[in-house]
């Protein structure tokens, strides 16, 4: 029998995540954890800054493990408070897309079994993963977990982020096509571990997971601890091909198209005209951004 060892933990809720359908996963997690011994902080803030501050200042006593309940926005506000610390992060997936707990083996139709599972999750070491680190053109940094997108994706996950019908991972789908309609090629300036491409290209991605928008497989072979990421690349086509491609993300059998590329390196730049990055679907900046792996630099409850 398994002896339960008291911790002190933070977590951080999103009530607004999947637009309000899962508001009450947070609460029910909280009470497991207290009704397993467990020292709770709850905290839930009506806006991400506010949020983002709360559990910064949480952290500050240096508890046990800091858990966020929501989806990949959620993931990477506990990634960039707890990166490169001792801290540990735990996941109660709740969000639309939760490609990050795809990821990390986590149940993400199931909040109560993601909640036994962090439990036990709790009990033992933490899994060790490697953080993608992209650097801004002023200087400032930030930290993601799953995939960076910097091309058509990115356009997408702009429009997806100001539609609020239809709700779920849908909404990525009607954004995309709606974008479709105005596809056309960017011109990248690209830096592999030093070797500089300069390509034009509808799509490009930079992996550290292997899926985004809900489950598309872009980077199938991506692993989220080999101290490598995965820099995933479209070639120019055309809407009918596009088309043709996109239904095959699903199942990761993209990749033998001859139009897509993917290549394994430790520090990427991305340079391109009038582009804006996201990281675990939240914006970053406008290109260019200089990115890097970081092996090792987080600790999951996974």
């Amino acid at each position: 029998m398994t002896t339960t060892i008291p911790k002190r933990v933070v977590v951080a809720i999103n009530p607004r995540a999947s637009f309000g359908k899962s508001r009450a996963v947070g609460p029910a997690a909280v009470q497991a954890l207290r009704s397993a011994g467990h020292d709770v902080t709850s905290l839930t803030e009506p806006d991400f800054q506010r949020l983002r501050h709360s559990a910064g200042s949480a952290l500050a006593s240096s508890p046990d493990a800091l858990v966020v309940v929501g989806g990949d926005g959620m993931v990477n506000l506990g990634v960039n408070l707890v990166a490169d610390t001792a801290i540990p992060l735990g996941i109660i997936p709740s969000g639309t897309g939760n490609d990050v707990s795809r990821g990390l083996g986590i149940t993400v139709k199931a909040p109560e079994r993601a909640t036994q599972s962090l439990l036990a999750a709790l009990q033992a070491p933490p899994r060790i993963i490697d953080g993608g680190f992209a650097t801004r053109s002023d200087g400032s940094t930030s930290w993601f977990v799953g995939v960076l997108s910097a091309g058509f994706d990115a356009i997408v996950n702009e429009r997806a982020n100001q539609m609020r019908w239809p709700r779920g991972a849908q909404r990525y789908n009607l954004a995309l096509l709606r974008e479709l309609a105005m596809l056309k090629p960017i011109r990248y300036r690209l830096t592999l571990d030093g070797e500089s491409i300069e390509t034009d290209a509808v799509l490009v991605a930079i992996a550290n997971n292997v899926s985004l928008g809900g489950g598309m497989l872009i980077t199938p072979e991506a692993k989220i601890d080999d101290g490598l990421l995965d820099v995933f690349v479209v070639q120019p086509l055309s809407r009918t091909a596009f088309l043709r491609i996109f239904p095959r993300v699903f199942k990761g059998t993209h990749v033998t198209d001859a139009r897509v590329s993917i290549r394994r390196a430790r520090r990427i730049r991305v340079d391109a005209d009038n582009v804006v990055a996201y990281a675990d679907g939240e914006r970053v900046a406008g290109l260019p951004l200089d990115v890097e792996v970081r092996p090792g630099a987080l600790r999951v409850l996974a």
